[in-house]
């Protein structure tokens, strides 16, 4: 009997595991090539994991809920086909599944995760699963390099997490109280009952002569009558660990220009009616957006790159990744790959196709990988500014603003006048790392420049 491997795939960047959600096919059961058996879950999008043979599905190798690593298999499939032929396969759990022959393709899909994981975080000494007794994920392996924890030091960390396992969570909390061992055990404990009140307790500063001082603030909340008490959901937590991991990572700067896009607006309210008759789509202001960005980081390329330990990456494609809010709330990032080698027309396409299906969640995995900047349109919510969050590991994000009607001085021969015109204000937050005030400050300049200078005349 012929039995082949369905390993769980690359979902996209910085992720290296994925959620069970549901089994589309029971045990025994006929399988084609290519027909989804498995519903997976990410930190970023929903998926389905086909089959890459024709046959039998002997055995699923975890249950709905478990979390299985990029690279494990997670279905075993006997090729033969025949009824007959379907036998109990070796038994597998979510800590030790069976050893079979990793494809080439696995391999290096692996290694790209792990790359990327590791390009968020600074390089140090080797740290392995291999060397302590329980699993632990890429990225708290990584934060325990960068903060000095051995293994076994790590051995000793309590974990929140499913089977005990520790979450990025336990470990920087760890680390925060690392050496504070004056501090009383009961001042992170929560309330006795969910009515109880507790006193806000904070835990004192780590500080070391070779580290920069941490500060971490766990605060016990009372509950007052008709308080509603909501769990986050899976992908809001992890959007926070996320957020948290970022700034941990990146020192933040943002700065600001304010843009006179008056031109530009004019130009698109004389298009867009012949373009939706035309194209059967409208042309929103995110495309010309991202256009502007493309160009701008040609000019400036050291905006396009990510952080190694002390090593610069510098990005040869310019994927521009654009923040799209969720029906449920939740944002997810697809990304315009080789944003700078389309025209305005091949942009709003990707731009309007991406983010219809990005709201209900229909995004495949490799639509969500491999961007090297952000940009964010916090003025579709009607926000003038915003400082936004860096996502790693690229090292710059832009938000831009609400496009309003302000009065403005404008140079003319004749002097200095007022009018009426279309201002909006941009902010570029960076990693200060590697992006200086300088760079920063012109790079969002230049996107200005684009967007002030817009040809009326343009055809699309």
């Amino acid at each position: 009997m012929a039995e082949k491997p369905i390993v769980m795939p690359k979902m996209g960047e910085s992720i290296a595991e994925a959620t069970i959600i549901r089994w589309l096919k029971n045990e025994g059961e006929r399988v084609e090539k290519d027909e989804p058996i498995v519903e997976i879950a990410t930190d970023k999008v929903d998926s389905e994991i086909p089959s890459t043979e024709a046959g039998i599905l002997v055995k699923q190798l975890y249950k709905d809920g478990d979390v299985v690593k990029v690279g494990e298999p997670v279905a075993m499939i006997n090729t033969e086909g025949g009824a007959s032929a379907v036998a109990p396969a070796p038994v597998a759990t979510p800590t030790a599944a069976p050893v079979v022959e990793t494809p080439v393709a696995v391999e290096t899909a692996v290694a790209a995760i792990e790359n990327q994981i590791q390009a968020a975080q600074p390089a140090a000494e080797p740290l392995s699963n291999a060397d302590g007794s329980r699993f632990y994920s890429p990225l708290v392996l990584n934060i325990a390099r960068t903060e000095g924890v051995s293994m076994s030091e790590l051995e000793t960390v309590p974990g929140t997490g499913k089977e005990g396992r520790v979450t990025k969570s336990d470990i920087l909390a760890y680390v925060a109280n690392r050496g504070n061992a004056s501090q009383p055990a009961a001042v992170t404990a929560a309330p006795a009952s969910p009515t109880a009140t507790a006193a806000p307790a904070t835990t004192a500063p780590v500080v070391s002569h070779n580290t920069p001082a941490k500060v971490e603030v766990k605060t016990s909340v009372s509950l007052n009558p008709g308080d509603e008490v909501i769990e986050m959901d899976r992908v809001r937590k992890l959007i926070a660990d996320h957020m948290v991991m970022s700034k941990h990572t990146s020192p933040h700067v943002t700065s600001f220009v304010e843009a006179d896009v008056t031109n530009l607006v004019n130009w698109r309210n004389r298009v867009k009616d012949s373009f939706k008759k035309r194209e059967g789509e409208n042309i929103t202001f995110t495309p010309i957006f991202i256009e502007a960005v493309a160009k701008a980081i040609k000019d400036f390329p050291m905006i396009n790159v990510s952080v190694d330990g002390s090593n610069i990456i510098k990005r040869k494609n310019i994927n521009v990744g654009m923040a799209v809010a969720q029906q449920n709330g939740n944002l997810i990032v697809p990304v315009i790959k080789n944003a700078d080698s389309m025209n305005l027309l091949g942009l709003t396409r990707a731009v309007n196709e991406l983010a219809n299906r990005a709201r209900i969640g229909k995004l495949t995995p490799d639509e969500i990988q491999g961007g090297t900047y952000t940009l964010t349109n916090v003025g579709s919510f009607g926000n003038v500014l915003g400082t936004p969050v860096i996502n790693q590991p690229q090292v710059a994000i832009m938000a831009v603003g609400a496009i309003r009607k302000k009065p403005a001085v404008l140079e003319t021969e004749y002097g200095d006048v007022i009018a009426i015109r279309h201002m909006m204000y941009l902010s570029h937050s960076y990693d200060h790392r590697v992006v200086d005030g300088a760079l920063g400050g012109m790079f969002v300049r230049r996107v200005a420049d684009y967007l002030e200078q817009w040809d009326v005349n343009r055809e699309i």
